[in-house]
C-alpha cells in the first residue's frame, strides 16, 4: 500500500499558515478515515455483570434522592470509546435506571429514541403519549423520539431496567435536546392487546393503518418468549429461533435507528452468528449463555449484558444442557441500512 505524506513532511510555516485559514491536509490522515479493507473499531468486546452492578445502583438509590438525579442511571460505558462518552458503542447508549417504591421520574421529551428492557422487580409504570404501560421481567416498553413519557412506581420493591438509546448518533449530529413537561393524563392502558394475535391488526369500518406512528409501545415478555417456544417446536430445521421488535401494522423495525429482537438458544446449542457490519449488545432475560466475541468468552448470567462491535465473528452458547436460554438483543442494523452500508460478510 502506498506510504502517503505525513504532517511533519510540510514546512511549519505552511501549517501555521494553514491553520490560520482553518485548513486541514486530508493526506496525512486519509487512511485514519478510510483504512483498507474494515473499519478501525472502537467499540471493545465488554460485558458488565449484573450481580457487581447491582449493589452499587441501589447504593446510587441510597446516596441521591430521585430529585436530586431526575433519571438514577448507572451508564454501561465501553472502554473502548472512553468512559467520558458513556456509550456502549458508537450509535448505542446503555444505562441500568433505578427506580424506588414511591418515586416518580417526571415527564420529558427528547430526540433520542430509547427503549426499556426490563430487569427485575413489580409494580413500576412507564406512561408514553398517554399510555401507561406496566413494567414485568423481560418486557420492551418503547419510549420514540419526541414523545412524552414518565416513570412511576406504586409497588413495594425497587424496579430496574435497561435503557438503550441511539443517543451516542444523535448527539453526534447535534440534534440531542429534551423538553421538561407536566404529569400526564393517562388515555389508555394495554393498548397492545390489540396487536396481541400475529397476522391480525385493528381494522375498524373497514379502514386499516393506525393514526399513531408508534402503534404499539409495550411488547411484553410473555408474547415474545411464547412465540419463541412455539417457533422451536415448529420449525425444527431453523437455524437461529429468533423474533424481531416490529411494527405491528408495517412491520418496519419498532425504531428507526436501532433494532432489537430476542433470540432463544435451545439447550446445549452452539450458533455462530453471521460476521456483520453493526455493532450488537446482548443481555441474558433468562438461563445462563456464553457469548464469545472475536475469541474473547464472557460468561453470562441472568441480567448480565455485553457488547460487540460490528466485522467481528460472535458466537453464542447455552451453557445449559436441559434448559433454553433467552437474550434481548439490540444492533445498528436500521441505521446501516438507511446508510447504506450495511454488509454481511462469509
Amino acid at each position: 500500500m502506498q506510504q502517503l505524506g505525513t504532517l511533519e513532511d510540510l514546512p511549519l510555516h505552511y501549517r501555521e499558515a494553514l491553520s490560520a485559514q482553518n485548513l486541514v491536509p486530508l493526506w496525512p490522515s486519509l487512511r485514519a478515515v478510510l483504512p483498507p479493507g474494515k473499519p478501525a473499531l472502537r467499540t471493545r468486546p465488554t460485558c458488565w455483570s449484573y450481580a457487581a452492578l447491582r449493589p452499587l445502583l441501589l447504593q446510587a438509590g441510597e446516596l441521591t434522592p430521585i430529585e436530586k438525579a431526575e433519571r438514577r442511571v448507572l451508564v454501561l460505558a465501553n472502554p473502548g470509546h472512553g468512559l467520558e462518552k458513556m456509550q456502549a458503542s458508537s450509535s448505542i447508549y446503555l444505562g441500568m435506571q433505578l427506580l424506588l417504591p414511591g418515586e416518580w421520574a417526571p415527564a420529558h421529551k427528547h430526540t433520542p429514541n430509547a427503549v426499556r428492557m426490563i430487569v427485575e422487580g413489580e409494580g413500576a409504570y412507564t406512561t408514553v403519549d398517554g399510555e401507561k404501560c406496566p413494567m414485568h421481567r423481560g418486557d420492551l416498553i418503547l419510549t420514540p423520539t419526541g414523545l412524552w413519557h414518565e416513570h412511576g412506581h406504586d409497588g413495594s420493591e425497587p424496579v430496574i431496567w435497561l435503557d438503550v438509546l441511539d443517543l451516542p448518533l444523535v448527539y453526534y449530529t447535534e440534534a440531542s435536546y429534551h423538553v421538561e413537561g407536566r404529569a400526564q393524563e393517562v388515555r389508555t392502558t394495554l393498548a397492545e392487546r390489540s396487536y396481541a394475535r400475529g397476522g391480525i391488526v385493528p381494522s375498524p369500518v373497514f379502514t386499516r393503518g393506525s393514526a399513531r406512528q408508534y402503534p404499539m409501545l409495550r411488547y411484553p415478555w410473555a408474547e415474545a418468549r411464547a412465540a419463541l417456544l412455539d417457533l422451536a417446536e415448529s420449525q425444527l430445521q431453523l437455524d437461529a429461533v429468533q423474533v424481531a421488535y416490529v411494527n405491528p401494522e408495517t412491520g418496519a423495525d419498532c425504531q428507526n435507528i436501532l433494532g432489537f429482537s430476542a433470540l432463544m438458544l435451545r439447550p446445549g446449542e452452539t450458533l455462530n452468528l453471521p460476521v456483520r457490519s453493526p455493532a450488537m449488545v446482548f443481555h441474558l432475560i433468562e438461563g445462563s449463555a456464553e457469548v464469545a466475541i472475536d475469541g474473547n468468552p464472557f460468561a453470562l448470567a441472568p441480567a448480565d449484558t455485553c457488547c460487540a462491535p460490528g466485522y467481528t465473528p460472535v458466537s453464542l452458547k447455552n451453557r445449559s444442557t436441559s434448559e433454553p436460554a433467552f437474550l434481548f438483543i439490540a444492533d445498528e442494523s436500521p441505521l446501516h441500512k438507511k446508510l447504506g452500508v450495511y454488509e454481511v460478510r462469509p
